[in-house]
């Protein structure tokens, strides 16, 4: 009887997921965004963390801390505990344009922090007021020549979409300006208010502006059109090259994680991304959904890594620029 029940034990332990087997997370979550509260990565980390929460049992907190590029979210995560009740939900500035431009980060981008997911991928639109005089790149670009100096907004400077705007400025011979904020909706702000010539946008932001009659959008920098706007061209297809290197939204825990901790997050990322519900939010941002592993989170990571830097060194980019 006795070994009977050992064996009953051992059958209802394997039956249980992960996350109870090895007690993790024992008290509540704390997921850290990249940007500003009401941007899309905190939104998205707000999907995810409801789901976690009934998941798990416990309380996911989604804690935005803004600015600096990103650098003062990825620095609150590297330096908290090694856990798992801490992580990072960020764009590829936090952890490779920003190594590849700022010379003293107080984090280090490899060797601070354990890769858990990289759920989706995605890229920038360039975006213009909806009574702007032109309504592709090549109308743009013209029209930038004769008007000489116009600025425009993104959301940091070494953003994908400051380096975007830096490319086409060499590329066209135009003399555009770059002003950073904090959040693209800030940025919008500037360009409704006709303080910004252009700007750049998320999908999901581009698609509600226009179909609000107050943007219109001239082209996306990614390898493919995206479902929400399908309409919208890529950079390539309008005669530019080199805007094709993917955004994507990765998930971080704090280096020396345990692996029991690392696991349940994998799992769980990979499962919840693959939900049609997720799928569907994750595409109306304007990202394609993926969901893979810390392994080959890191293999996308090297990849990106070099492409990013001949990007930064062909758009002239400097940390103070």
């Amino acid at each position: 009887m006795i070994r009977r029940r050992t064996w009953l034990g051992v059958l209802g332990a394997a039956t249980l997921p992960a996350w109870a087997q090895t007690g993790f997370p024992s008290r509540p979550v704390r997921i850290v965004p990249f940007g500003t509260a009401g941007g899309p990565i905190d939104t998205l980390a707000r999907v995810y963390g409801e789901r976690l929460s009934a998941r798990w049992g416990q309380p996911v907190l989604v804690d935005p801390k803004p600015g600096a590029s990103g650098i003062l979210a990825a620095d609150f995560v590297a330096k908290a505990p090694a856990d798992g009740h801490t992580v990072l939900f960020t764009l590829p500035l936090t952890h490779v344009n920003n190594a590849i431009l700022q010379p003293k980060l107080p984090y280090d981008p490899v060797r601070d922090f354990q890769p858990l997911s990289m759920v989706a991928t995605g890229g920038p639109m360039i975006v213009a007021r909806a009574n702007a005089p032109y309504a592709n790149l090549q109308e743009f670009v013209e029209f930038a020549r004769k008007k000489g100096r116009m600025t425009y907004g993104t959301w940091g400077n070494g953003s994908t979409a400051h380096l975007f705007g830096e490319l086409l400025r060499r590329q066209s011979g135009t003399d555009l300006v770059h002003v950073a904020y904090k959040a693209e909706a800030a940025a919008h702000q500037d360009l409704f208010g006709e303080q910004l010539d252009f700007a750049w946008a998320n999908p999901a932001s581009a698609r509600n502006h226009s179909q609000a009659g107050r943007m219109k959008v001239l082209g996306i920098a990614a390898i493919n059109r995206v479902s929400t706007l399908p309409n919208v061209p890529t950079f390539r297809e309008q005669g530019f090259q080199g805007f094709d290197i993917e955004s994507w939204i990765g998930v971080y825990a704090p280096a020396r994680t345990p692996d029991a901790a690392v696991q349940a997050w994998t799992s769980a990322l990979r499962e919840l991304t693959a939900l049609p519900e997720i799928q569907a939010r994750l595409t109306a941002f304007g990202f394609e959904p993926l969901g893979n592993t810390p392994a080959e989170f890191m293999a996308r990571y090297r990849a990106d890594y070099p492409r990013v830097a001949e990007l930064i060194k062909a758009a002239g980019v400097t940390a103070e620029q």
